[in-house]
C-alpha cells in the first residue's frame, strides 16, 4: 500500500510538470512535498502535492491553515486579485477521525481572494479520487496497471524523469537571458556622455540654439528637410540631471534588453524605438526636444513583449516592476507639462512593435512577424501623414511662429502677417511671443495702432523682453506719443543697459520733449 501511494505521488507529478508544462516551483529535502505552477488558464494555477501518511484530522487542520496563509501572502508579493490553489495529498490511509469536512474548499484573505480546494487520495478512493482530480485540473490524470506499482525502479524512473525534466527547463530559462553580453548598451552611454561634453562646450546643454544646432527635434527644420532629427535627439540630453537619469535608465534596462534579444536586435529595437519616439513627439508636440527617454521606453516596450512571450518567466522575474516603472513615469508624464510623454508613448509601441517583428532569438513565427511589420509600417505612414500634412495647416502657434521667422528672413513681410494673423484668430490661448512676432510685421506694413496694441500685450507678459519695450517706443515715437514712448524705452534701457542703440533713441526723445516745452 506504501508503494502503491509513492507510485502515486510521483506519477501524478511526472504527468503534471512533463506532459502537462507546470514548473516545479519548489521541491522540499525529503521530496515528499512538490509545488507546482500552471501557465495555462485551465484548473488551479498553483498545486502543491504532499505524500504523507495521515492519522488525525486535527493535524491536516493545521496543514490546510497553515498552507492557505502561506497563499494568500504569496498572492499579495505577486500583486494577484485571485489565486485558485489546489492542495492535495497522498496517504496509504484516511485518518483516523472526522476529516471529511476539512476537504472542503477554503477561503482566506479579507475579501476571500484565495481559494484552496484540498484533496486526499488514498488507497480505499484511488479511482474516484483519480477521476475527481482530473475534474479539478481540467487535465485527464491517469493510472497505469495494478502490475507495476510496487516496482521501485519505476519510481525511481519517474523521479529521474521529473528532475531531468526541471533540470532542462531551467537551463532553458537561463538561457533566454544569456543571448548576447551587452555592447551597444554601453556604446550608447559612452557617445550620449561625449555629445553632453560637446554641448556644454558650445553654449551648453540647456541652450535651445546650440541643442537645435546639434541635432535636437525641432518641427519646422524637420519639416524643411532635416529628416535626421528623427535620430539625432537620441543623443543629445537637456542638463545632468536628464543625462543622469537617462544613463542609470539605459545601463539597467539595456543591459537586460541585449542579453535577453542579442546584440543585433537590440541595436535596431533600440534605434527604432528613438525614432518613434521622436515621431510621436513630433507630431504631438511642437517643443524642441532631445534625450534617449523615447528609445529608453522602447526597452520597457521589449520587455513588455517579453512578457507577452514567456508570461510566467516574466512576472516571476521581473514582471510587476516593469509595469509598476512604467505606470509611474508615465503618470509624471501628464502631471509635468515639461515632459515630452508623446515620445515616451511613442518609444514605448515602438519598442513593443520592434520588439514583435524581430522576435526573439530562436523564435521563427515568420507569419506573426510579417503581420507585425506591416503593422508598424501603417502606423508609421499613417504618423508621417500626420506630422507632415495635418501639422503644417494645424495654425499650432509654435509652428506658425517659426514659420513666420522663415519669412521674416526672407522679407516676405505679407506672408508673414498673414499666417500670425491666422493664427492668433484661431487660438484662443495666444502666446506673446506670436503677438511680438506679429507686431513687428505689423510695424512693416505700417499698421502702426494694431502694432501698438499687440506689443502692450507683450510687454505685459513679458516684462522682461527688452526687444518688446523698444519696438513699443518706435511705435509711440511713430504714434508721436513721447511720453509713453519716453517710459517704454527706459525700460527697455533698465533690462538691458548695454545697448546704446536704446541710449540714442532716448536722447533724441529727450530732446524731443525739451524743445516741446
Amino acid at each position: 500500500m506504501v508503494f502503491r501511494q509513492d507510485y502515486h505521488y510521483w506519477s501524478t507529478v511526472h504527468q503534471l510538470v512533463v506532459e502537462y508544462n507546470y514548473r516545479v516551483i519548489q521541491l522540499s529535502q525529503h521530496k515528499n512535498e512538490v509545488w507546482l505552477e500552471s501557465n495555462d488558464k485551465k484548473g488551479p494555477s498553483l498545486i502543491r502535492i504532499i505524500r504523507y501518511d495521515l492519522d488525525w484530522g486535527s493535524w491536516l487542520k493545521r496543514d490546510i491553515e497553515q498552507t492557505g496563509a502561506m497563499l494568500e501572502e504569496l498572492r499579495k508579493r505577486q500583486n494577484k486579485r485571485k489565486l485558485n490553489a489546489l492542495n492535495l495529498y497522498f496517504s496509504t490511509y484516511p485518518p483516523v477521525d472526522d476529516w471529511l469536512e476539512h476537504t472542503e474548499t477554503k477561503l482566506f484573505g479579507k475579501k476571500e481572494q484565495t481559494s484552496i480546494k484540498n484533496m486526499i487520495i488514498h488507497s480505499e478512493n484511488s479511482k474516484q479520487g483519480f477521476k475527481e482530480l482530473s475534474t479539478c485540473l481540467e487535465r485527464t490524470i491517469t493510472i497505469e496497471d495494478e502490475a507495476g506499482l510496487f516496482d521501485y525502479s519505476k519510481i525511481d524512473q519517474l523521479k529521474h524523469e521529473v528532475y531531468t525534466y526541471t533540470k532542462q527547463r531551467k537551463n532553458q530559462e537561463k538561457k533566454i537571458f544569456s543571448y548576447g553580453k551587452p555592447f551597444f548598451t554601453y556604446f550608447f552611454i559612452f557617445i550620449q556622455i561625449v555629445m553632453f561634453i560637446l554641448l556644454e562646450a558650445n553654449g551648453g546643454s540647456m541652450n535651445t540654439d546650440t541643442l537645435i544646432s546639434f541635432g535636437a527635434k525641432e518641427n519646422f527644420l524637420i519639416l524643411h528637410g532635416e529628416w535626421w532629427r528623427f535620430f539625432t535627439p537620441i543623443i543629445l540630453h537637456i542638463g545632468f540631471f536628464h543625462l543622469v537619469m537617462n544613463t542609470l535608465a539605459l545601463y539597467f534596462l539595456g543591459t537586460a534588453v541585449e542579453r535577453i534579444y542579442g546584440r543585433a536586435r537590440f541595436l535596431l529595437l533600440y534605434v527604432f524605438a528613438g525614432f518613434a519616439g521622436t515621431l510621436a513627439s513630433f507630431v504631438f508636440s511642437p517643443a524642441v526636444s532631445a534625450g534617449a527617454s523615447g528609445a529608453i521606453f522602447g526597452c520597457f516596450g521589449a520587455l513588455l513583449f517579453f512578457g507577452f512571450v514567456h508570461p510566467s518567466l516574466f512576472f516571476r522575474t521581473m514582471g510587476t516592476n516593469v509595469i509598476a516603472v512604467i505606470g509611474i513615469n508615465l503618470v509624471i508624464g501628464f502631471i509635468f507639462p515639461v515632459v515630452d510623454n508623446a515620445g515616451h508613448i511613442g518609444g514605448l509601441v515602438g519598442g513593443f512593435l520592434a520588439a514583435s517583428f524581430l522576435h526573439l532569438p530562436e523564435h521563427k513565427k515568420y507569419v506573426q512577424r510579417m503581420i507585425s511589420f506591416v503593422i508598424t509600417i501603417a502606423l508609421t505612414i499613417a504618423m508621417f501623414y500626420v506630422g507632415y500634412t495635418i501639422q503644417p495647416t494645424s495654425g499650432n502657434p509654435t509652428f506658425v511662429i517659426r514659420t513666420a521667422q522663415s519669412y521674416i528672413e526672407e522679407n516676405k513681410i505679407n506672408d508673414a502677417y498673414k499666417i500670425l494673423l491666422d493664427a492668433e484668430q484661431k487660438n484662443k490661448n495666444v502666446p506673446a511671443e506670436l503677438y511680438f512676432y506679429l507686431s513687428y510685421t505689423e510695424v512693416k506694413l505700417g499698421k502702426l495702432t494694431e502694432a501698438r496694441e499687440h506689443l502692450e500685450i507683450v510687454t505685459n507678459e513679458l516684462p522682461s523682453l527688452h526687444e518688446a519695450h523698444y519696438n513699443l517706443a518706435l511705435v509711440y515715437v511713430e504714434l508721436k506719443d513721447f511720453d509713453r514712448a519716453k517710459a517704454s524705452i527706459e525700460r527697455a534701457i533698465k533690462e538691458a543697459p548695454d545697448q546704446e542703440e536704446y541710449k540714442s533713441i532716448l536722447d533724441t526723445i529727450n530732446d524731443y520733449l525739451e524743445r516741446s516745452e
